[in-house]
């Protein structure tokens, strides 16, 4: 559906009273005088320094020494200094505020679900305790201030308490995805100059034993600078140990004190390396400080998703990437309960998602709109025999949406009663550019507006507003915000070239957006995803959803790729429903279904029916891949790449013949 369709949608959702009045965002609001959400958006963007300085003191956020000024940009809003002079240990907002009170120290603060069925519970206390053995344990190693530590660690209490311990001494934390295979995994931490490292010695996926302490040997054959690891007992205790280098962690953790004095860490200091994948070229590391990263996931958590001290949330995702640590900042600053479940969503069976919320009380789930995809094909009958009536809201990040799924989740697991809370933006933004909220209407696939302090526009080739047009552009930011990447890891000019090299102080993000006549905004897809045909720009998304509306589709992905006559020919890829017989009519029918919603100089030049499209761990289609294994080119990074088997078929129909 392209989007001048789906701009057309009509509004599904509009806020309750009992939405609005238990939001974060009217309690912030109220507390500022501010009668409307465009009132706050506009004086949050125009005034940084104001909306940080009272985010933070709206999200209690500790400061072991006041700031003296909020945000410094002397060196240009490229590389703003933000809480100049204060000191900060996030460690203290997440967990030592909430244990002056028994009650709140009380409260659950991590779930751990594991695919196996086994759950583990811990309370704020109780985390802190652990957190504080684990922070003795790594010191007791040499680990100090600035140390740069990589988690190799499938999602259970043991990372999320390695990554608070990491930040309570002050280190430096490198999350890494836990299906990376040893070159990736060499290469990142040889980029950041590792000196240690914490594993596990496996993880199960779908009932089979996946090793990871054998990954991480084979990868550190390659790092010098490693000189110890701790290893994470998962599955058994059998993996193989380098004497003198490597620690079990139930040898070294459970025998400390729990208590542990935290680093007195500046609140620019360095608390995280996130690395992502770019189109060519190695993995750009996004650094994050203990002021930025945290502060914008807990303030997009509260405004956005609308969590509160008690609520319960889950996110699909895995700590190695943006939204695993988002999910552990924002929820603890929030005196929330986040849960992590390591395993498959759809493991032993399609209602696993769905057991989830129901064990556990979920008010507020995460997904993608892949997985959506993924759980359609099995009906309504799994999630028709679980209570899901402790959801107040979804939330959604990865792909841009199709409506058809959208509509799906709403009305059916929704029944069109909870909201979709769209979310969007990234790694460096350490959070959202757009995003729902529970005091704007929604509308099928689209996002109320910018975060606030974002100050998001859409523009065109010139770098001019079209925000009065409707027109479709450049989605850019126009003002710096705490959450920013405070560059990339040893290379600032390929920071500043990737972002702002285009318009003189101006950040450009990479996706199509476009705002309708109702001020809701769309994102299109990748703005290095799009598509020229004949000198018609349009982007993938538009294809795809126009082949997921056909009841046999369970996910497309489109290409363009090199054509005489045209420039650039369009290709669709699609993977079917279990049992659907790939036949030619069917080729054919969908290839018309296309052409009859885009129009016939948009036609496909070529289908072709696929097991898997290739995607990272957070479900996003990896269309540059898509199409370097369909022309036999080199792939670039592909690191992020979870399912790396679906790149042979891909390649195999090449020689198919394509349709006219």
């Amino acid at each position: 559906m392209p989007y001048s369709s789906i701009s057309k949608e009509e509004v599904v959702w509009r806020p309750t009273p009992e939405y609005a009045e238990r939001s974060h965002l009217k309690a912030f609001m109220d507390r500022h005088d501010l009668g409307s959400v465009e009132e706050l958006q506009a004086r949050s963007s125009n005034d940084v320094a104001w909306f940080t300085e009272a985010v933070i003191d709206y999200l209690d956020i500790q400061f072991q020494h006041p700031f003296s000024q909020v945000v410094n940009i002397d060196e240009g809003i490229q590389c703003p200094t933000w809480c100049v002079g204060g000191k900060l240990n996030i460690v203290a907002s997440c967990l030592d505020k909430w244990l002056s009170d028994p009650e709140t120290a009380a409260r659950p603060a991590l779930v751990s679900e594991l695919e196996e069925g086994s759950v583990q519970t811990l309370t704020y206390l109780e985390l802190s305790m652990e957190v504080n053995r684990c922070a003795n344990a790594l010191r007791s190693l040499g680990f100090a201030k600035g140390d740069v530590i990589g988690l190799f660690m499938p999602m259970t209490v043991h990372v999320v308490i390695a990554l608070l311990a990491l930040a309570r001494i002050g280190a430096i934390a490198l999350p890494l995805f836990s299906g990376f295979g040893a070159g990736a995994i060499a290469s990142r931490l040889n980029d950041a100059g590792a000196v240690g490292l914490i594993t596990a010695d496996a993880q199960y996926r779908r009932g089979t034993v996946v090793p990871m302490k054998a990954t991480a040997d084979e990868a550190l054959q390659s790092v010098a600078s490693v000189r110890s690891v701790v290893v994470c007992r998962r599955v058994s205790d059998q993996a193989p140990m380098r004497q003198g280098r490597d620690h079990w962690w139930h040898d070294l953790v459970s025998s400390q004190e729990t208590t542990s004095p935290f680093e007195a860490t500046s609140a620019e200091d360095l608390l995280m390396i996130i690395y992502t994948s770019g189109t060519t070229g190695a993995p750009k590391g996004a650094i994050h400080t203990h002021c930025g990263f945290p502060v914008k996931a807990a303030q997009d958590m509260a405004f956005g998703t609308d969590v509160h001290a008690g609520d319960c949330i889950y996110w699909m995702t895995d700590m190695g990437w943006m939204m695993g640590p988002w999910l552990i900042f924002g929820s603890l600053v929030l005196g929330a309960t986040c849960v992590v479940y390591d395993g498959a969503p759809d493991y032993p069976g399609p209602d696993r998602l769905w057991r989830l919320v129901e064990r556990h009380g979920l008010q507020v789930l995460g997904l993608s709109p892949t997985l959506v995809r993924s759980l359609i094909p099995h009906g309504e009958e799994p999630l028709r025999s679980r209570d899901l009536s402790s959801l107040r809201l979804f939330a959604s990040t990865g792909e841009p949406w199709n409506p058809d799924p959208w509509k799906w989740l709403f009305e059916r697991v929704g029944e069109g009663k909870r909201p979709i809370i769209n979310y969007s933006g990234g790694t460096e933004i350490s959070g959202g550019i757009v995003m729902g909220n529970p005091l704007q209407p929604l509308k099928p696939t689209a996002f109320a507006g910018p975060c606030p302090g974002i100050a998001a526009d859409v523009v065109d080739e010139n770098g001019s507003s079209l925000l009065s047009t409707g027109s479709v552009g450049e989605l850019v930011i126009r003002a710096p915000w705490i959450g920013m990447t405070r560059g990339f890891w040893n290379d600032r000019e390929r920071y500043l070239r990737t972002y702002w090299s285009r318009w003189d102080g101006i950040w450009v993000h990479g996706d199509w957006a476009a705002v309708d006549d109702d001020g809701m905004w769309y994102l299109l897809g990748r703005s290095d995803d799009t598509i020229n045909v004949a000198g018609k720009r349009v982007g993938p998304t538009e294809f795809e959803s126009a082949l997921v509306r056909h009841p046999t589709v369970v996910e497309a992905g489109a290409i363009g790729v090199p054509d005489e006559v045209k420039g650039t020919r369009v290709l669709c890829f699609c993977v079917l429903r279990e049992g659907t017989n790939e036949t030619m009519t069917l080729r054919d029918e969908l290839i018309e279904l296309v052409t009859a919603e885009l129009g016939k100089p948009l036609k496909p030049r070529g289908l072709y029916f696929v097991p898997d499209l290739p995607k990272t761990r957070n479900s996003k289609i990896m269309r540059r891949i898509l199409r370097s294994a369909f022309l036999g080119e080199p792939p670039g990074d592909t690191s992020s790449l979870v399912n790396p088997e679906a790149l042979k078929p891909i390649a195999a129909v090449r020689g198919h013949t394509d349709s006219s």
